[in-house]
């Protein structure tokens, strides 16, 4: 129940980002091509499975691996949904390891911390192959 909390939390903080990247995939993607496949008589999801969607595609690709990993390091979901330590994303662990008297415990938060760097690092790289030139134009109508 915890992670199914955490999910919806994510999800609902994070959707105008996805939302937005299709939007600007939908804004680039000439009305004509759908039009041309409506005349040669394609039904409208045949339209939309065969001509829209695999120019949207990298919109799309890009905007989840955006979303995935902004949510990936969000401070306050975790912090308030977050109660079994099991369950813990990367941001609380590093809150409450670094609230702990261990003496090895900051090291570790501080290797969390270098963890999620290299992971949000990784994902913006993946989300800039995708879409390679576009990337500047991902948020813009």
């Amino acid at each position: 129940m915890n992670t199914l909390l955490l999910v919806i939390g994510y999800s609902v903080r994070r959707l105008p980002y996805i939302v937005r990247s299709a939007y600007a995939g939908f804004q680039q993607t000439s009305v004509t091509l759908e039009e041309a496949s409506a005349n040669l008589g394609a039904t409208p999801f045949r339209t939309l499975r065969k001509i829209t969607l695999p120019l949207v595609t990298a919109n799309l690709i890009a905007g989840t691996i955006l979303t995935f990993s902004f949510a990936m390091l969000e401070v306050s979901d975790g912090l308030i949904l977050a109660m079994k330590e099991r369950f813990f994303p990367i941001t609380k662990m590093i809150w409450q390891l670094m609230g702990r008297i261990d003496p090895d415990a900051p090291s570790v938060a501080c290797a969390l911390g270098v963890v999620g760097m290299v992971i949000l690092t990784a994902s913006l790289l993946v989300a800039g192959r995708i879409l390679g030139r576009k990337m500047g134009h991902l948020f813009r109508v």
